[in-house]
């Protein structure tokens, strides 16, 4: 066979495994979708990575989904998302620390021509989609739910979750105006920022009822329930449990028993966004058009209905 023979024959080859998919790996190119977590350190947010992740793995078998843990740092987080954006990415998901530390990596990613899904916490600039509960809406109704259960009077000490993003803002800054319309004698007497972890929350809780002596303290909001547990282990410690109500938000499984048990009085319910952040994330990859925020539905659980809820938690 002659040089230009073996040419034409090797061409003809590699123009075949080309059409078939092969050799180049055109055909199998996997849509690359970066999912930046602000961090794993409560148990809803491992269920929002493991969700999404799962939901790909059994569903989207084009997608190649990396996910990055910002370790509840705003600068490791922008750095993993600096180098999602440099693995070219064709939409990133995120999940942000903070508003304002996070604001312009996303801006960035955005002005690079990147979709962005943000999912429950918000950035201050322009994204292509927001997916989340409505964390005003979650705020107003627990502002309602104590001014109710506390009959219009009583002293409530807050356990926030992480200063500066946007969900802790919101529940809040909307706790607190239904407290000034509508029970002004309910007052928030002590807060502090517990990072939407269990042990912080505890630590701070202990604190608070040396502070606070027996009958002082009618009533615990926290801004998730890991640390709405954590104020029950330090309220059950000290044998005060009995005076004082615990109010959470997320609806973890374990929640729903201490309702049950007559330990918390009420949670709401704010869905992890999953699989719905890798769903709409492959969509908008896609190119699919889309509405700019999905709202995803909350429930108020109390002693009232918290049997319907057992046990479909986290």
């Amino acid at each position: 066979m002659s040089v230009r023979t073996r040419y034409t024959a090797a061409a003809a080859c590699a123009v075949a495994m080309t059409i078939a998919g092969l050799g180049t790996g055109f055909a199998e190119e996997k849509v690359k979708i970066g999912f930046s977590q602000g961090t794993m350190e409560s148990s809803w947010r491992v269920n929002m990575v493991e969700g999404n992740k799962k939901y790909a793995e059994a569903n989207l078998p084009d997608v190649d989904l990396i996910v990055t843990n910002g370790e509840n740092q705003a600068s490791k987080q922008v750095s993993d998302v600096e180098s999602l954006i440099s693995q070219g990415v064709k939409t990133l998901i995120i999940s942000p620390v903070t508003a304002d530390a996070l604001t312009p990596v996303v801006k960035q990613a955005m002005d690079a021509g990147i979709p962005v899904v943000t999912l429950d916490r918000k950035v201050n600039t322009d994204v292509t989609l927001h997916i989340g509960a409505d964390n005003v809406l979650i705020g107003k109704t627990a502002g309602e739910f104590v001014c109710q259960t506390l009959g219009g009077k009583g002293n409530v000490i807050e356990i926030q979750g992480t200063a500066g993003a946007s969900a802790t803002v919101d529940r809040h800054d909307a706790f607190h105006k239904v407290l000034a319309e509508k029970c002004p004698d309910v007052k928030v007497v002590a807060d502090q920022v517990a990072n939407y972890v269990r042990e912080p929350a505890i630590k701070f809780m202990e604190d608070m009822l040396q502070r606070f002596k027996p009958g002082e303290i009618q009533l615990v909001y926290a801004h998730n329930d890991d640390m709405a547990l954590g104020a029950v282990t330090a309220l059950e410690a000290a044998n005060r449990l009995s005076e004082v109500k615990v109010v959470g938000i997320d609806g973890e499984n374990a929640a729903y028993d201490a309702i049950k048990a007559g330990k918390m009085v009420a949670t709401f319910t704010y869905h992890f966004v999953a699989p719905e952040g890798v769903q709409y994330g492959y969509k908008v990859a896609k190119g699919e058009k889309l509405d700019k925020e999905i709202v995803l539905p909350t429930h108020q659980v109390d002693a009232t209905n918290v049997d319907d809820w057992i046990g479909k938690g986290f």
